[in-house]
């Protein structure tokens, strides 16, 4: 019988101890001795340094809305274990959970000790398998490369775009961690490219023609016109579509909106069609908690888990547009972040756009105190107020803000969590990466 649901989180959870480790040995090796469950469905393979997450949620969304069965994989969750592995928008179930646990944890004795993400990306792929999916929408954890995800060889690839993030292992400069994102291309399969700058893209098609891979790459062989605010249209060798909508916030789900309607177009090639009906359901009802998500009104609390100078320029373009619609309104931030990321350079993308600055400290061992995130900024005097209890710090912006003001609560996927927690009264899985 499998273990009650709270003592099988306590297990997933211990295997963190084993922490990042990169290669494809252990996962590869558990999966060939459970069956090989991710050779039982086609797949799409999604990497990048931001918009992954919101593309493969538009991607599974389209292909839902065309009457697949459709298997979700994403990380981390913000709120409970169960959100990173979905079907049809379904949660794997606690008992479900416990099970594949159960049969994993058998099949891991005696050989490599997988850890947390990679033990968690082989019960998805069973799952799905057990589920029999027509596909599965898979997003890459970290990099590309060593990915636990890699060991699927998709019906096609994407690569969003190429930033600076998770340098410790990914490399300190831009063509590094291009070259560590390509890993996911693999032998003539075609691969979807979003908005990547020179040095990046020339890395990554390098790779691609190295590995004969085609490549689709946006604002060469689609593109996108339109505002989020209005409707878009779609512009592709294959396909054109007006009056699309998103239901994601954002100029910038535009470019994710197109690579995701040129995956599932690309996809058509191995028999899983995507009418247009689809894309237009299915754009218009996705939705991506975390993600310049509205919670509340009067004040307007928004909820983005930017942690990277990248995602901060679009959270700032956003309140920017915020600022100039609402000229009479304040904004007033809630940052926390976790120690390795790039504090200094986040906080100077928002800082100019925020009336008040409130820096806080997720519920994490790996957060950033307060004291240390102050620090690492160039203007410290930018930041009004210090408030370690992200409880704390949100019950100090409601008592700032007036009605028409708007509260933004960013810095990290896990302080988002924290805060939906709060909002829900409810209770929040200890470890989230």
């Amino acid at each position: 019988m499998p273990a009650p649901y709270a003592t099988t989180l306590e297990f997933l959870y211990g295997l963190q101890r084993h922490g990042i480790k990169l290669g494809l040995e252990t996962i590869r090796a558990l999966l060939a001795r459970t069956g090989a469950p991710e050779r039982a469905y086609p797949s799409l393979h999604i990497g990048g340094t931001n918009g992954k997450g919101s593309t493969a949620a538009m991607a599974a969304s389209m292909l839902q809305a065309a009457g697949y069965r459709v298997g979700l994989y994403t990380s981390p969750h913000l709120l409970d274990f169960r959100e990173r592995i979905q079907v049809n928008g379904i949660a794997i179930a606690e008992d479900q959970v416990a099970t594949w646990t159960d049969r994993l944890r058998s099949a891991a004795r005696g050989g490599h000790s997988p850890t947390f993400f990679e033990f968690t990306t082989a019960m998805a792929f069973h799952h799905f398998a057990a589920e029999q999916v027509d596909v599965a929408v898979l997003e890459v954890g970290m990099g590309g490369r060593f990915d636990a995800t890699n060991v699927v060889v998709p019906a096609v690839s994407a690569i969003t775009n190429v930033a600076r993030d998770h340098e410790q292992y990914l490399g300190h400069d831009l063509a590094s961690i291009a070259f560590e994102k390509a890993g996911i291309i693999k032998q003539a399969v075609p691969v979807v490219l979003g908005e990547l700058g020179a040095e990046a893209a020339r890395v990554i098609r390098s790779v691609a023609a190295g590995r004969h891979a085609p490549c689709r790459a946006l604002g060469e062989h689609f593109r996108y016109q339109g505002e989020d605010t209005g409707p878009f249209a779609f512009l592709g060798a294959q396909r054109v579509i007006e009056g699309l909508r998103c239901g994601l916030r954002g100029d910038h789900q535009l470019a994710n909106a197109a690579c995701a309607v040129e995956l599932v177009t690309v996809m058509a090639e191995t028999g899983l069609q995507v009418p247009e009906s689809a894309i237009r359901r299915g754009l218009a009802q996705v939705s991506w908690e975390g993600r310049l998500e509205i919670a509340e009104t009067r004040p307007i609390l928004l909820l983005d888990g930017a942690h990277n100078p990248a995602a901060a320029r679009v959270v700032a373009s956003y309140l920017g547009q915020f600022r100039r619609a609402h000229p009479a309104a304040r904004v007033i931030a809630i940052i926390g972040m976790m120690r390795d990321k790039d504090r200094t350079g986040f906080f100077e993308e928002l800082a100019l756009v925020c009336d008040e600055c409130i820096v806080t400290e997720p519920s994490l061992p790996r957060a950033s105190s307060v004291d240390e995130l102050v620090a690492s900024l160039k203007r410290p005097e930018a930041v009004t107020h210090r408030v370690p209890l992200p409880a704390d710090a949100l019950a100090r912006a409601r008592r700032l803000a007036a009605p028409e003001d708007l509260i933004c609560v960013t810095g990290s996927l896990m302080l988002v969590g924290e805060v939906k927690a709060l909002l829900r009264g409810c209770g929040l899985s200890p470890i989230r990466g």
